[in-house]
């Protein structure tokens, strides 16, 4: 059974895990404009992953706070969902994941800035600014590179088509919590649709919906990106600046 804890943990972990694979873009971006743009959107994310997991050690009752459950978990224990852990792969695939991420962010931190647990609708009211302008950002490539070049369009075509599959799991129905997911979907579409159209792709039709990331079954993506971001933690234990 699921209960508030699993919910702030898995909201956390999503921001987490994305601030880290979009960090991986820094020197690497296409245009140094872009570089920065990444790079903020990346500490936007790790900002909500901190208040998300400090929240969640709270009603944990554990002990654990932010940096042990970030630092500290194996990868069996995160509850991200896969999107985010999936590689980085070129700069079309970074776009496509950022837009699918965000047109979920956006009305689920909406949702959550109005919701009865006054911590979780702070949060919400805070991070739903900046998915606003994640969305757009994304946006704005999609429909530049899908109606852009010959090449352009069809890596951002291959793009969407690689990573739409691992949109659905965002939406499955979580009962009892403080905006269950399910009910967001038609927000997702609403927006990200009208973009596909807008950049001359085609969205793709729904069949396979790999999904587990909830449950602590992962990509073997996970395993190697914690371990690249937990290594100076794991190897000094608890060492202060």
């Amino acid at each position: 059974m699921r209960n508030p804890f699993d919910f702030a943990l898995a909201l956390g972990d999503d921001a987490l895990v994305a601030a880290q694979r979009l960090g991986e873009w820094t020197s690497r971006a296409p245009e140094m404009e872009e570089d920065v743009a990444l790079a903020n959107i990346a500490l936007d994310q790790l900002g909500a992953a901190r208040l998300l997991l400090t929240y969640a050690g709270e009603l944990e009752g554990a002990g654990r706070d932010e940096d042990a459950l970030a630092y500290l978990r194996d990868d069996r224990e995160f509850r991200n969902c896969l999107l985010v852990e999936l590689p980085n792969g070129d700069f079309a695939v970074t776009m496509a994941k950022l837009l699918f991420l965000s047109a979920y962010q956006l009305p689920l931190y909406s949702a959550l800035a109005g919701c009865a647990d006054e911590r979780l609708a702070a949060i919400g009211a805070k991070a739903r600014k900046e998915s606003a302008y994640h969305r757009d950002h994304a946006a704005l490539w999609v429909r530049r590179l899908g109606d852009g070049t010959a090449e352009s369009h069809r890596r951002m075509q291959a793009a969407v088509d690689q990573v739409w599959p691992y949109a659905h799991e965002l939406f499955a129905p979580w009962p009892g919590a403080p905006v269950d997911p399910a009910g967001l979907r038609g927000d997702f579409d609403a927006y990200v649709g009208p973009v596909l159209a807008e950049a001359t792709l085609t969205r793709p039709a729904d069949g396979w919906a790999p999904a587990g990331g909830r449950d602590g079954v992962h990509t073997e993506h996970l395993s190697y990106l914690l371990a690249e971001m937990q290594v100076l933690h794991r190897a000094h234990p608890g060492a202060t600046w």
